[in-house]
């Protein structure tokens, strides 16, 4: 054990933990989420990532030992290679704007630091964690900058899972291009469509949000770093600035500069309402899929049943061979989560007082938390679903012949009175409508098949001569 002391007092500490003082008492102090920064590697490659910039530029304007600016970037570079994330223990959700993750990065650093110079875990005096690693920044800057360093990475993963299903959705209207099948508003029969295009429809939605998304990952590039504790500057060099952020993009290899002005900078969180925006926008429309793949596959024998879906597990405790659609209802329940937690996200930055938001942990846990469960969602739902959908073509074909629906194809050749009146008797009947045409002499079998064959149905042919 060694002992550690703040002005608070002193905790011993087991000797092997790279933490110390301040990362304990924030332990002791938040056992709320039950997850904890380790359980998020982005955030903390991203946490190391903010505070190896700070150190270079500290450097380069010769406020930090070479020795010590090297031993950090060592102590950086390690935990983002993936090192020593098991010792940042703290829970996501947290009293003091961040302070407590800030502190547990600082801690870590500072310990694995001491032991690349040859000194104890501990001895603070050789490279300290508030001197050293946290020099020239609060929490104030360095917590938000490592949010958005995070989001930004995680936001690209988001998108790759959306072209990965994208390209999912697409192989399937590729498929069922020529399955015929009846379309429905308001769940009753419309007019004919493909099967095809029903799961293109599915790929365009998306796409519309992968450029969203991509959109809204470009509003959080402007960081605050320099404006310490409320974007001022205190205890920082005046061209520390430009410095921090030229590190930045080197080390992150994106484009990350330096907000306009840091005093609004550090106080404003509305990127973090415009992500989580998207992010609801994303869940809402991929839910709807998910009503639909539900509502498709419904059955086998008292359903649509005009896809089937893959048969992942048994159904049911008591009834014998029934399979639910198992995945689509796991996507649905991650989709009605993340809606949820925009609601936090918003109360979070809106509830922010004059120069600092505190309440950046809930709005930084729910939407890294969001994003990770959605990109696993849609990869599952394009691995386990989509790709081993099949279509009950017969059925479909059926649906399209039996419907009263395809009476709106004989509009403009028997007009809207005459089918209105095929249509009522078809549902009085029970009678096809294409039965019903013949027996009228409003049309002959040629005319009548020329008008209801698939490639007159499924696209604009009003006006078109023959």
């Amino acid at each position: 054990m060694r002992k550690e002391h703040d002005f608070l007092g002193e905790l011993e500490i087991d000797d092997m933990c790279y933490y110390g003082v301040q990362t304990l008492r924030a332990v002791q102090n938040f056992d709320i989420s039950g997850r904890r920064l380790k359980d998020f590697p982005r955030f903390i490659i991203s946490l190391a990532k903010v505070k190896k910039a700070c150190a270079l530029a500290n450097a380069k304007l010769a406020l930090l030992d070479e020795k010590i600016k090297d031993a950090i970037c060592f102590a950086c570079d390690e935990i983002i290679k993936g090192k020593y994330h098991d010792q940042f223990i703290v829970d996501m959700i947290q009293g003091g704007a961040g302070t407590s993750t800030n502190m547990n990065a600082n801690e870590v650093i500072a310990n694995i630091a001491l032991e690349y110079l040859g000194h104890k875990k501990g001895e603070y005096e050789f490279c300290h964690p508030n001197d050293h690693v946290n020099l020239s920044q609060s929490t104030n800057d360095a917590y938000p900058t490592s949010i958005r360093v995070a989001l930004f990475e995680y936001l690209s993963d988001l998108t790759k899972a959306m072209e990965y299903l994208q390209a999912a959705y697409e192989r399937k209207a590729e498929e069922f291009k020529d399955v015929i099948k009846m379309g429905r508003t308001q769940l009753q029969d419309a007019v004919p469509m493909t099967l095809g295009r029903e799961f293109k429809t599915f790929a365009v939605m998306i796409s519309e949000d992968i450029k969203r998304v991509k959109s809204a990952r470009e509003q959080i590039l402007a960081v605050n770093l320099g404006a310490t504790a409320i974007g001022t500057g205190i205890n920082s060099h005046p061209d520390y600035p430009p410095i921090v952020a030229k590190y930045l993009q080197e080390i992150t290899g994106s484009n990350f500069t330096i907000a306009a002005d840091l005093i609004e900078a550090t106080q404003d969180t509305s990127a973090f309402v415009q992500i989580s925006g998207v992010l609801k926008r994303v869940a809402t429309k991929l839910s709807k899929v998910c009503n639909d793949l539900r509502l498709l596959s419904s059955g086998p024998k008292c359903g649509f049943n005009e896809i089937n879906l893959p048969k992942m597990q048994p159904g049911s405790s008591i009834m014998p061979g029934k399979v639910n659609p198992v995945i689509p209802e796991v996507v649905n329940q991650v989709c009605f989560y993340i809606i949820g937690a925009d609601v936090s996200v918003t109360l979070a930055c809106e509830g922010g007082q004059l120069q600092l938001n505190v309440f950046e942990p809930l709005a930084a846990y729910s939407l890294i938390h969001s994003i990770v469960m959605l990109e696993k969602a849609m990869k599952t739902l394009a691995d386990k679903c989509i790709d081993g959908i099949s279509a009950n073509e017969q059925i479909c074909k059926d649906f399209v012949m039996n419907s009263i629906g395809i009476v709106t194809a004989l509009n403009p050749y028997i007009g809207y009175e005459n089918s209105a009146k095929i249509a009522k008797e078809a549902l009085n009947t029970g009678k096809r409508v294409y039965d019903l045409v013949l027996e009228r002499k409003l049309l002959n079998k040629e005319q009548l098949d020329e008008i209801l064959s698939p490639e007159n149905m499924l696209k604009p042919t009003l006006g078109i001569k023959k």
